[in-house]
């Protein structure tokens, strides 16, 4: 039964005009909006083109890279491969991985690594991001750059790796994209991927960078991407390589299934897998997940000022979540208005997240970047607006 509040024509209407005005005002070029309430999409908006020739026109199946939007569905696959060989969020890192304990880690758990409080945001080795070998390597070698449970430090490159490693440590399998594909992906025939296969190649819109504005010389994060050595730069330049735009339009990266920043999708893809964690983990009569998975996305680890990011941040084990006030008010709303909601951006604009308490779940994807890596104006309009209709 859908819960009280949830006025489906009042989402659909709402949302419909930020969605136009983005493309009259926002410099659009092709975007889409999923919502689901209850297991059902109640809102499907997919406008504009994939490219900007205008010769390809954005389709609600249209598929886009979501770049961090891909950390989320990762975690979840961490946290099942937790579940299945019985180990919980408190147990350290190393007691699947022993080469981990390197350089004075052996206590890092489980949770720290998934709340981004691991001190592994950046490599001191640099290494390639296509060599994954080496990737791991330079991990197990790093020391932690301070202790954990402390701050958190957004490990926008690492994070995915560090998953990845422990997904095959724990499963066996090739991949967290494999493992996930198997466990989540197809079981829910999900139109996302973390390893895009060669016959979706077609349907993927190609991304454009975004563009500086008046403003831009007084955004914290950005003047701390241009600071030499900041922990800003170093995290987002290692491991080394993808860091333009014109990278994530290639297949061979579509391919490669980077855990922390390479999936591909559709809006209704991801939305849909967020269905399934806003309905307690159960979609179409089967538990998909453990229910514990959701409280553990739900309850927030840590909050503070993150160095990376350069903002005040909260993670949960594996999911962002809205920072709260002394008086446990929200201070920001990236996720709506409920405590529980949880859920992760993308760099550019992209967003995905869960309302349990309302059984919903929203995504928004477009291939015309803004700066930055967490939600801009076109983003967050359109959660002002969903969150004002419930």
């Amino acid at each position: 039964m859908r819960p009280a509040g949830i006025a489906i024509d009042k989402i659909q209407h709402a949302l419909g005009e930020v969605f136009d005005r983005n493309f009259r005002e926002r410099g659009e070029l092709g975007a889409a909006v999923s919502v689901w309430v209850d297991g059902e999409e109640v809102v499907s908006l997919a406008r504009g083109f994939e490219n900007r020739e205008l010769s390809r026109e954005w389709k609600p199946d249209t598929l886009v890279p979501v770049w961090s939007a891909t950390k989320g569905p990762a975690a979840l696959a961490c946290l099942l491969a937790l579940d299945e060989a019985q180990l919980s969020l408190d147990c350290s890192v190393a007691e699947v991985w022993p080469e981990f304990s390197a350089a004075g880690k052996e206590s890092v758990t489980f949770e720290q690594v998934l709340s981004h409080q691991a001190g592994l945001f950046a490599l001191d080795q640099e290494v390639s991001i296509l060599d994954h070998a080496a990737v791991i390597a330079a991990l197990e070698a790093q020391a932690s750059a301070g202790p954990p449970a402390s701050l958190p430090a957004y490990h926008a490159r690492t994070f995915g790796f560090l998953l990845d490693e422990i997904v095959r440590r724990i499963t066996g399998m090739g991949s967290l994209g494999v493992y996930f594909h198997q466990r989540i992906g197809a079981p829910m025939k999900l139109d996302f991927w973390i390893g895009l296969p060669p016959e979706h190649f077609s349907r993927v819109a190609k991304l454009y960078p975004g563009r500086l504005g008046p403003d831009s010389a007084n955004d914290p994060f950005l003047r701390a991407m241009g600071t030499k050595g900041s922990p800003t730069q170093r995290t987002f330049r290692s491991p080394a390589g993808l860091n333009s735009v014109q990278d994530m339009n290639q297949a061979e990266t579509w391919a490669m299934g980077l855990p922390g920043l390479g999936g591909v999708g559709s809006a209704r893809g991801l939305a849909k897998f967020y269905s399934m964690l806003a309905n307690e983990g159960e979609w179409q009569g089967s538990q998909i997940v453990p229910t514990w998975c959701i409280d553990a996305f739900s309850k927030t680890v840590i909050q503070g000022q993150d160095d990376v990011l350069c903002a005040e941040i909260a993670f949960s084990a594996g999911m962002m979540r809205d920072p709260v006030d002394v008086t446990g008010a929200k201070s920001r709303r990236y996720f709506g208005r409920s405590a529980r909601a949880f859920g992760h951006p993308g760099a550019g604009g992209s967003l995905a997240f869960a309302d349990p308490e309302h059984g919903l779940s929203f995504a928004y994807v477009m291939n015309q970047m803004e700066i930055g890596a967490l939600p801009g104006p076109r983003t967050l309009e359109l959660v002002t607006a969903l969150d004002a209709t419930n």
